[in-house]
């Protein structure tokens, strides 16, 4: 009887503990402040180029490395932070990072020297590692897979979304000061806010599982099999899914569309194809199918719109090009990461998603090399998105032949 009441009052404690909307739309602008890290800055470039330029002959190389620095720190620390979020605890650690991205990313508008900026923004990479690393693992402390699901669907959503409000307000306060732009880092801090009032620890979803009859037997270990098919799958993804955004406009040049402002303006409306993507993601999830089957579908999405985009003779074939692109490039990362949070166990939860982080990273460093390689064997950008759609059509096909043979993740 003292055993039966116990086992009660744990899942009471626990159901008292269970997380909702508040703890939903917390961690969905938390996740959107690494993304606010790099689409608030490119209108900043140029100005930022045009105030050192005079004293600085590297400015012009330099601050788009500066703008981008942070993707680096991410992929070499990450996994540490996974660790640390392991062994230290969620909450506290989110709380720390958040703060001091908010001071650190802010630091820049206080100075004038363009190394100090660089630096500045390495260690705002580090917050970044920190934050990414936590919020996803924090989804999956909190929710089971459908909830997992329906909260990663929004925070593709809401990602854009936010995006296009922040790029409006960084044009604007670049226009007023050159380094205006970092004052919206601050933005961190009403967030951080949010976190002290609403986000708690987790405890470890072994016990309600047990409770649930779930076969679940204590990790000795860390699950690096797992873990080495998800981080060579992140890896592959990413550096497919980076191939447009790094090198779109460069095959918009060579279809003769020069005009920065005629492209921004042609590209609006496939662009939002992304929101596609995500809810395709959510949809799709919500009658059962597997993550092995939507790694295959946005896979072949992006496959076929690069495919597209190679092809292309005119603006026409390349927006609907894009418009498949960017449905693959929705679903690709909310699918990447609810598969990798059912192969990881709560213990090492952490280090996994660390390990995802850094791997997703380093895709995007690698994506642009890559692609440059194939550009200089094709001869133009065009060749080459043609190559990564063939690549990423065979990586659908041999993944899904693979994964299907596994038992089902959720």
């Amino acid at each position: 009887m003292a055993s039966t009441s116990k086992a009660g009052l744990e899942a009471e404690n626990r159901a008292g503990r269970q997380a909702g909307l508040a703890q939903g739309l917390t961690v969905i602008i938390a996740g959107f402040l690494p993304i606010l890290a790099i689409v608030t800055m490119f209108p900043a470039i140029p100005a930022i180029i045009g105030h050192f330029a005079p004293t600085d002959p590297t400015a012009p190389t330099k601050v788009p490395s500066m703008v981008t620095a942070p993707g680096l720190t991410i992929a070499l620390v990450a996994m540490f932070a996974g660790v640390m979020v392991d062994r230290f605890g969620r909450r506290t650690l989110l709380l720390i990072s958040t703060f001091c991205y908010g001071l650190v990313g802010a630091a820049p508008f206080f100075l004038d020297n363009l190394d100090v900026i660089y630096g500045s923004r390495l260690l705002l990479g580090l917050c970044e590692a920190v934050i990414l690393t936590t919020v996803n693992t924090l989804i999956a402390d909190y929710w089971p897979d459908q909830g997992r699901r329906k909260w990663l669907a929004l925070q593709g959503l809401v990602g854009p979304a936010l995006s296009s409000v922040m790029i409006f307000f960084a044009g604007t306060m670049t226009a007023w000061r050159w380094n205006g732009i970092f004052l919206l880092y601050l933005l961190a801090l009403p967030i951080w806010a949010a976190m002290l009032r609403w986000m708690f620890e987790p405890d470890s979803d072994a016990t309600v599982r047990q409770m649930l009859g779930m076969d679940v037997a204590r990790a000795e270990g860390f699950p690096w099999g797992p873990m080495l098919g998800i981080a060579g799958l992140t890896l592959f993804s990413s550096a497919i899914y980076y191939v447009f955004i790094v090198n779109g406009a460069t095959v918009w040049q060579e279809l003769g569309v020069t005009d920065p402002q005629s492209i921004g303006q042609i590209t609006a409306l496939p662009t939002l194809f992304i929101l596609v993507g995500a809810t395709l993601f959510w949809w799709l999830g919500a009658r059962g199918l597997g993550s092995p089957t939507l790694i295959a579908i946005f896979l072949a999405f992006l496959a076929a719109g690069l495919a597209v985009m190679g092809l292309a003779q005119d603006w026409k074939i390349m927006i609907l090009g894009m418009a498949l692109q960017q449905t693959g490039a929705g679903m690709a990362i909310p699918t990447l990461i609810a598969w990798a949070q059912s192969q990881l166990p709560f213990a090492h939860r952490g280090r996994g998603m660390g390990i995802w982080t850094a791997t997703f990273f380093f895709g995007q460093f690698s994506s642009p090399l890559l692609v440059s390689v194939l550009r200089g064997a094709m001869g133009t950008m065009q060749g080459a998105f043609l190559v990564a759609g063939i690549v990423s059509a065979v990586g659908a096909a041999v993944l899904l032949a693979v994964l299907s043979r596994q038992p089902r993740a959720a």
